[in-house]
């Protein structure tokens, strides 16, 4: 049972986000910079975020060249250029206001590999330049076949060079944005897992389990669901798919050949380096069904394809060991855009980052901001 001083001061809040993930912590600085008079509670349940915030593999990206391609086949240039814009403006803020230091951000460049099957993409990269040039001006993508042989690369038969990319540091970036959260009065509570939400004729109910108290009832203005691939639990219909992510990482490689943050099969692999280690993770497309799970176990299908690139491909002639594994849960819509929107009076969505979280994650917390701040 609660006592007079804790119905008194703990419970009740102008918004309370659901999540403290790189969306829900953003989406909380946004609130605090655009209404900071407004009181703010963000509710984790678990120690730390659960999905990719901390488990991801720090790409500052937006998009490799068959991915691209990809999207303006399926889903058309300028719905594609809408996205990819949202992830350019996204980065711009994560840096201006975290800075470039705290983030351990990486200037290195992007780089595709483009095996037999891709190379059709090639002669498509003056297309995908022409569709970005509204945002970069000078042209994004260029082949550099040259580099593979300096790279140490192997069974590739060309290389796609993307200037504008580089990678951060995941745990550093978090910390960061928790600190900020902290000095601007921003509260967060851990090991909060919230049971249910609902709407009441003044504003939005969350019931929260505790371990000494039983359910506890917070009251918000409104709610913001910022729980990405785990969101499903709060909604009447499905609207998001989750997608795990197997990651792995070698011990330091003495004379590594490469620096920068590389993909290849349309974005579904990704690797880099993270000082002399290799960071590398993908394979979710030889598995759709099986890796649609909000399960952070391994998959030991994948991990092993991983391996198998890894001294085929990448380090075919450099000895390596893996130090580390784990997975990290994303989350997808059918339409490939970030999900923004009010679901009830009180209820407001903003998740879905299509595995682009640090790159939409900034763009989704101005948005949601927005639409909070329209209420008052």
């Amino acid at each position: 049972m609660l006592s007079f001083w804790e119905r008194e001061s703990f419970l009740h809040y102008d918004t309370i986000i659901i999540g403290s993930g790189i969306v829900g912590l953003s989406t909380a600085l946004s609130l605090q910079e655009q209404i900071p008079q407004k009181s703010i509670l963000i509710l984790e349940r678990g120690l730390m975020p659960t999905g990719a915030s901390t488990r991801n593999a720090g790409f500052a990206c937006f998009g490799s060249l068959t991915e691209i391609l990809h999207n303006i086949d399926t889903m058309g240039g300028e719905a594609i250029f809408a996205i990819i814009e949202k992830r350019i403006r996204g980065l711009a803020r994560l840096r201006e206001r975290v800075g470039d230091a705290a983030l351990d951000y990486q200037h290195v460049g992007g780089y595709e590999l483009i095996f037999k099957k891709e190379v059709p993409a090639l002669a498509r990269i003056d297309e995908a330049n022409e569709l970005l040039k509204p945002i970069f001006g000078d042209g994004v993508y260029a082949e550099r076949r040259d580099l593979l042989a300096e790279f140490g690369f192997k069974n590739v038969e060309s290389l796609v060079v993307n200037p504008h990319e580089g990678h951060v540091h995941t745990g550093k970036m978090m910390r960061a944005l928790l600190k900020m959260a902290g000095e601007g009065g921003i509260e967060i509570h851990t090991g909060a897992e919230v049971l249910d939400i609902n709407d009441s004729p003044d504003g939005a109910e969350i019931s929260v389990r505790d371990a000494h108290r039983g359910t506890i009832v917070f009251k918000s203005k409104t709610a913001i669901i910022c729980t990405n691939a785990f969101s499903n639990h709060f909604l009447p219909e499905k609207c998001i798919t989750p997608g795990r992510g197997q990651v792995l990482v070698t011990k330091p490689i003495a004379n590594l050949k490469w620096r920068g943050a590389l993909h290849f099969d349309e974005g579904y692999y990704y690797f880099r380096n993270v000082g002399n280690r290799v960071l590398f993770g993908g394979g979710r497309n030889l598995a759709f069904e099986t890796e649609a799970t909000t399960d952070i176990q391994p998959n030991d299908t994948i991990l092993t394809e991983l391996d198998r690139l890894l001294k085929t491909v990448i380090l075919p002639e450099t000895p390596y060991e893996i130090d580390m594994q784990w997975s990290g849960i994303m989350g997808f819509s059918d339409d490939y855009q970030p999900i923004v929107r009010r679901v009830s009076p009180h209820v407001i969505l903003g998740f879905s980052c299509n595995g682009m979280g640090v790159s939409l994650a900034a763009t989704i917390g101005d948005e949601v901001a927005g639409m909070f701040k329209e209420s008052f």
